[in-house]
């Protein structure tokens, strides 16, 4: 069964003023388009490969364009009309079991914020920001992946796309006004949904 692009759970513009509605449209009708067109081909390749070396030669561009799909699929989800312009209930962190851990690991919601930013930035090139739920400890943890990796070592929980197409037309090149602001859309009751369903059945 072929992949498809996921429809978002909002307009375009519904996560402005903090990412335009040009960056949302480009990010999600042409690069994650581009990521499921390119694994639709790769697994078709894949299944019609006769020979070993053939199938190896394939596992690159499976896991770049197969994390793209699963990483951007997240990513929408996790994302949501800001509180703060009165357009839905995006960064607004809700008295809960996702608050306590939150707490109980970072001692706030804010500095959460900041060891995140700060980790999220030093990634060298591309990738991608994650909270993520250990599922050995059951305690949160801050990881990055590189290029389009998925999360595997974790149960996904917030994921922040730090490649160049998520913020340069609206942040250039300074990726600490993205990774601010972008807190201000963050969808904590997705957030949460995935920490409980992370806590019983660990889902990755």
């Amino acid at each position: 069964m072929s992949n498809t692009l996921p429809d978002l759970p909002y307009a375009y513009d519904a996560l402005e003023p903090f990412i335009s509605h040009q960056i949302m449209e480009l990010h999600h009708k042409k690069h994650h388009q581009t990521y499921v067109n390119a694994l639709n081909a790769a697994e078709a390749a894949y299944a019609k490969a006769a020979t070993p070396k053939e199938r190896i030669a394939l596992q690159a561009a499976l896991k770049f364009n197969g994390g793209g799909h699963i990483n951007h699929s997240l990513f929408w989800k996790n994302l949501a009309p800001a509180a703060s312009e009165k357009k839905g209930n995006g960064g607004v962190l809700k008295d809960g079991p996702l608050k306590n851990a939150i707490e109980n690991t970072f001692g706030s919601l804010d500095n959460l914020k900041k060891e995140f930013n700060t980790t999220t930035a030093a990634i060298q090139g591309s990738g991608w920001g994650w909270l993520g739920l250990n599922p050995s400890t059951k305690r949160l943890e801050i990881v990055t992946t590189a290029n389009q990796d998925p999360l595997l070592t974790h149960v996904p929980i917030i994921g922040v796309d730090i490649w160049e197409h998520a913020f340069y037309l609206q942040y250039f090149n300074v990726k600490a006004d993205y990774l601010n602001a972008i807190w201000s859309v963050i969808n904590f009751e997705e957030a949460e949904k995935r920490f409980l369903e992370g806590n019983g059945a660990s889902k990755l």
